[in-house]
């Protein structure tokens, strides 16, 4: 089913962007333009997102910085 009709972006496209680390609407805006032109899929992106877990965001409720690499994460763990 397509999510955004502006660029032909389907719901799956949208949770494989999200399982590959898009937390917000526009992250995947980046990674695939949905959302870009008329918006109207924003809500519905925005709906997609909430309903998964977010890697970046459980990262940062723990405290990592959201922009760490995941190899320097390794880093992290052996510190602690």
């Amino acid at each position: 089913m397509y999510v955004c009709s502006c660029f032909g972006v389907t719901e799956a496209q949208v949770k494989k962007h999200a399982e590959d680390g898009a937390c917000t609407p526009r992250q995947i805006a980046s990674a695939c333009k949905a959302g870009t032109d008329c918006g109207s899929c924003v809500r519905r992106i925005q709906a997609i997102l909430g309903r998964g877990a977010c890697p970046r965001r459980e990262l940062a409720d723990q405290g990592v910085p959201v922009l760490t690499e995941l190899s320097d994460l390794a880093d992290l763990d052996e510190a602690a």
